[in-house]
């Protein structure tokens, strides 16, 4: 049974297009598995594993009597079972070269982008976009082939140029942009390609037809200070979004939340990035700002109340000798948590790096999966958005967040005389099951402690 099945695929490859038989002889082997898989698992073979792959191969694309590649949705993460498509790169009858991007796939997390396996004409699109799709789902279908030449090349580049000079010659039979300037004088004629006897006034919002297809434009209320609009606008959630909205919720209603505060005088540590700051800049090539000491201090005081980086699973609680610290960013999408991995044997100069590093590649759209994986205390400075104080939410599964804030000049009493000092507040949220007031108010003033007086860092 097996032996005849073979044979059968390699006959089945033999008639394929010439085309098809130029691929590599990698997708031929991947060729024949596919044809011969149902056989495998009725003789008790086991397929290879496949299904553990983090990012697209030749096994997410399926191969059709050699004829059309079909390119599913890649496996992207144990945690994450489908997206939402957020664009094609390519239309049907583009070329498209082999690892080229086809497609991009918005997560609660990264944003995906598909890759096509071999070169060729995309055929059909299986989705649009908006669309959810699931981990194995066809997405787009290929026609191997090499890249067309002469006329064909030229066509592929002129076609979108076409459609570019076509729109505006359309334009007038729906009329939008002369509406909008022959309204005020004309409205009759504004009004034209609308159904018969539409009134003036209702062609004045004709421009925004777009948007009133999901909000109706409300209409002009007078008032004695003269007109004004009441509009809306509602703009469906991002998963990204939708994924931070549902964690903080949760975190929210799991967890017994309390917030400690404490206040830090800033002069030791802006004094040594003063002091330091052209030997800081020429061993990194960056500036020594507050998270890189801040990370440290809580690595450090985390020694002395190691319940700060535990966490509750079920009726367990899992104690860690280790401390990976979460840095909140935001991004355009939303807010992101990338992961320092053992900040505990790093140095500040070392930690301040790689919060640059991560903070470039989240605004950049480049975090990775493993990037955002994990954490055991994550730090939020919302002090460079001017926040004063704040009360920050715990990043769940964690048991706390530290919340940085603004340093301003306040009067503050140092040995019996009123000085102005640079102050900042600090807030540590903390889960109570899991974490007593004592500890956490303990684990904050030894932050404050160590950042009033940073040579408390080398004994430590």
């Amino acid at each position: 049974m097996l032996r005849s099945t073979v044979k059968t695929s390699l006959r089945r490859v033999q008639l394929a297009r010439p085309a098809t038989i130029r691929l590599s002889s990698l997708a031929s082997k991947r060729c024949i598995q596919t044809f011969i898989r149902p056989s495998f698992a009725s003789s008790g073979l086991r397929a290879s594993n496949h299904n553990q792959l983090q990012r697209p191969s030749l096994l997410q694309y399926t191969f059709l009597r050699g004829e059309a590649t079909v390119v599913k949705v890649p496996e992207m993460a144990e945690s994450i079972t489908e997206g939402t498509l957020s664009s094609f790169n390519k239309q049907v009858g583009d070329y498209v070269a082999q690892d080229e991007l086809l497609a991009t796939i918005e997560t609660d997390k990264i944003d995906i982008e598909v890759n096509a396996p071999v070169g060729g004409t995309v055929t059909e699109l299986l989705a649009s976009p908006e669309d959810d799709v699931a981990v194995g789902q066809d997405l787009v279908k290929i026609e191997p082939g090499e890249a067309p030449e002469g006329a064909a090349k030229e066509e592929a580049k002129e076609a979108p140029k076409e459609e570019v000079k076509e729109a505006p010659k359309e334009a007038p039979k729906e009329a939008p942009k002369e509406a909008v300037k022959e309204a005020p004088k004309e409205a009759p004629k504004s009004a034209a390609p609308a159904p018969v006897s539409t009134p003036a006034p209702a062609s004045a919002p004709a421009p925004a037809s777009k948007k009133t297809a999901e909000t109706p434009t409300a209409p002009r209320v007078s008032s004695p200070y003269g007109q004004y609009s009441r509009s809306e606008e509602r703009i469906k959630m991002n998963r990204m979004r939708k994924r931070i909205a549902e964690r903080l919720k949760e975190a929210q209603n799991t967890a017994a939340s309390l917030t400690t505060f404490n206040e830090v005088d800033m002069s030791s540590l802006l004094e040594m990035r003063k002091l330091y700051k052209d030997e800081f800049i020429k061993k990194t090539g960056i500036k020594l700002g507050f998270m890189g000491p801040f990370s440290k201090a809580c690595t450090l005081a985390a020694k002395d109340f190691p319940a700060v980086g535990a966490s509750i699973e079920g009726d367990t609680m899992v104690y860690r000798d280790y401390m990976d610290i979460s840095i909140a960013v935001a991004t355009p999408k939303g807010l992101v948590t990338p992961v320092i991995r053992n900040a505990e044997s790093l140095s500040v100069l070392d930690i301040e790096a790689e919060i640059v590093n991560l903070s470039h590649k989240a605004r950049d759209g480049k975090l990775s999966l493993e990037d955002l994986a994990g954490g055991t205390f994550t730090i939020s400075n919302g002090g460079i958005f001017g926040s004063l104080y704040g009360t920050p939410i715990i990043n769940s599964p964690q048991t706390a967040v530290l919340g940085l804030h603004g340093v301003k000049q306040r009067p503050v009493t140092v040995n019996g005389k009123i000085e102005s000092r640079p102050m900042m507040y600090i807030a540590l949220t903390y889960d109570h099951r899991m974490l007593d007031g004592r500890e956490a108010v303990s684990f904050l003033r030894t932050v404050k402690e160590l950042i009033e007086d940073p040579r408390k860092m080398i004994l430590m």
